[in-house]
């Protein structure tokens, strides 16, 4: 096999790949990536079981094909040597014994290359009930939820979001049992029957970095285990989780005995000042005390090896009844992140049970619940 590829266009392609290959693979051919070559495009694959990437590169005049074939080369290596090549375009030329050659101005790489037969297929996934998306919306609920799985796998289902793709909705769940983040989005053109699936999180990080800035559109295939979104020329294929996801509907309380609106960027600096001393300490634990007779907030955060850091902080609004809350900071530093509008509304019930964190239009539907520290 033999072709010659603009180098920037290959990288491109080249490192969206990678997002698929890991360096610690189970099967030891998985850390390569598979090249193969036709008559009129380049086919790049790469996979870890998990994730499986492939990218078509249809000939044209930054892509001149002269002989077909294919090959698996090491992906870390043969990264780095394109990165590294000098000119503007390089060659490529598979010879005797699964050899490549490597060649780009002055400089020339010889590496070994593997029998491309060894490599596992991908999964077959039908269009049947396929719909499309906007790249703009899909990334959007998966930046606003992925961030609340659960890292720890003893319990595997809680890894991954919960979506359910309707015929005018989306609505994607992720709960890691000391939050959730649920998110829903009017849809136009959804599936015609309801889909559920349940995507690994780190797999959703990985698709939205391949989705960026732009809003392409997103084709969703779901599967019987797996799940291909298909952006332009790349394919994306997720292994779903299987299971039963939590109903957390009946987590989430309705209604409130304290309300209080807060501008993020107040918030946010506050809470960052109060976890500077919490971060030092063995508890990572902030208190948070509504005073509504006197329309005061105060936060606090102590370090009994450092110090205490004691703070009144603005807002909007605040009603109801007096209120002291003990929470992990960083949960709901991520709950900011995340959120959509310039200011947030939370909703308490008791010290002991979860609050709520939504953005303050009624037309957002975007709720976020964080479990509370016991601290006696």
């Amino acid at each position: 096999m033999q072709f010659t590829i603009n180098r920037n266009l290959f990288i491109e392609n080249l490192n969206n790949v990678m997002r698929a290959i890991s360096s610690r693979a189970a099967i030891p051919i998985l850390a390569g990536i598979k090249i193969d070559l036709f008559e009129d495009e380049l086919i790049l694959t790469g996979s870890d079981t998990d994730i499986s990437i492939e990218i078509k590169l249809p000939a044209s005049e930054d892509l001149t094909i002269n002989s077909t074939g294919s090959i698996i080369l090491t992906a870390r290596f043969f990264s780095e040597i394109i990165k590294k090549l000098p000119g503007k375009d390089f060659s490529f030329e598979v010879t005797t014994g699964n050899q490549v050659r490597i060649k780009s101005e002055n400089s020339e790489f010889t590496i070994n290359g593997y029998d491309a037969e060894t490599y596992p297929r991908l999964p077959e996934i039908t269009d049947e009930s396929a719909f499309l998306i906007g790249g703009k919306v899909l990334r959007e609920i998966i930046n606003e939820t992925q961030f609340a799985v659960a890292t720890q796998e003893s319990r595997l289902i809680l890894s991954g979001v919960h979506f359910t793709f309707d015929p005018d909705a989306i609505k994607a769940v992720a709960t890691d049992s000391h939050r959730l983040a649920e998110r829903k989005i009017n849809l136009e053109n959804g599936p015609k029957v309801t889909t559920d699936l349940i995507i690994p999180g780190r797999n959703l990080q990985e698709l939205s970095r391949i989705i960026g800035e732009a809003d392409p559109d997103v084709q969703v295939c779901p599967g019987e285990n797996q799940v291909l979104f298909k952006i332009g020329n790349i394919s994306f294929y997720s292994r779903l989780l299987e299971g039963n996801y939590p109903d957390t509907d009946r987590l989430l309380p309705i209604e409130s005995t304290t309300t209080v609106e807060f501008d993020l960027a107040e918030l946010s600096s506050a809470l960052d000042r109060a976890s500077l001393l919490t971060h030092a300490g063995r508890n990572n634990v902030v208190d948070l005390e509504l005073d509504t007779e006197n329309q005061k907030v105060k936060l606090t955060g102590t370090s009994a090896e450092i110090g205490n850091v004691e703070e009144e902080v603005s807002f909007r609004a605040l009603e109801g009844s007096q209120l002291k809350i003990s929470f992990n900071p960083d949960y709901l530093r991520d709950a900011l992140r995340a959120s959509v509008t310039d200011a947030v509304v939370m909703k308490f019930t008791q010290p002991l049970r979860p609050f709520t964190v939504t953005p303050n239009k009624a037309d957002i539907q975007f709720i976020q619940l964080i479990t509370p520290v016991r601290t006696f």
